[in-house]
């Protein structure tokens, strides 16, 4: 006898995310400000595994609604807790056009010339400097 499976109501049209709950009750992201747990899920909601999240400050503060300054302020603490890793810089070229810096998440599988890779989770190597 097989069993049926269980149809969740996700939403179909927006998709669903899912996030580790053992990321989500660590003291690594626990502990970081509000402006940056935001910018967290903005990055998540962006992902893609064959290629790195483009997202710059502008668009982070434009998002959480935040000043420019604290969005720069919440993309350090993601990168200083390892849970991103800058990927590619951005360019500013007035004719050319401009592009944001690309991030890995590092909670996230992700392909690497041609081969996938498991999530490499530098965010579990992370200490609290005032313990």
């Amino acid at each position: 006898m097989s069993k049926k499976k269980t149809k969740l109501p996700f939403d179909k049209k927006g998709g669903a995310i899912a996030i580790n709950r053992r990321l989500l009750e660590s003291d690594t992201f626990l502990t970081m400000p509000p402006a940056a747990n935001k910018l967290f899920l903005l990055l998540h909601s962006q992902w893609r595994p064959d290629r790195p999240v483009g997202y710059g400050v502008r668009e982070a503060a434009a998002k959480i609604g935040c000043a420019q300054n604290t969005a720069a302020k919440s993309f350090q603490a993601l990168e200083g807790r390892g849970f991103i890793i800058c990927e590619d810089e951005s360019v500013f070229h007035s004719k050319n056009g401009s592009r944001a810096r690309e991030w890995r998440l590092t909670w996230m599988p992700y392909t690497w010339d041609g081969y996938e890779k498991p999530p490499s989770n530098e965010w579990e190597k992370w200490k609290d400097k005032k313990s």
